[in-house]
């Protein structure tokens, strides 16, 4: 199965049309990751600025990464749109 949950809107789409974010393991960097196999936590958004918004507002990503969340990330995934 390759659906995914965004975590900014609860959506589940196919995780080809979505952003993956992964806290890579063991060091928790995070990394805006399109296609690559990185090791660690990953946590999946829908391409709009809505879900983006949503998922830094309330700190679900923190939530869902389990870990710290750099303040630049928001730009650059704002950017990858």
């Amino acid at each position: 199965m390759t659906d995914r949950k965004c975590v900014g809107c609860g959506i589940i789409k196919d995780r080809k049309n979505m952003i993956k974010i992964t806290a890579q393991y063991p060091l928790k960097n995070i990394v805006i990751n399109g296609g690559g196999k990185i090791f660690g936590r990953s946590a999946y958004l829908c391409y709009n600025n809505t879900c983006i918004e949503h998922a830094f507002k309330k700190d679900r990503l923190k939530k869902v990464l389990k870990a710290p969340i750099p303040e630049e990330l928001k730009g650059n995934l704002l950017n990858e749109l």
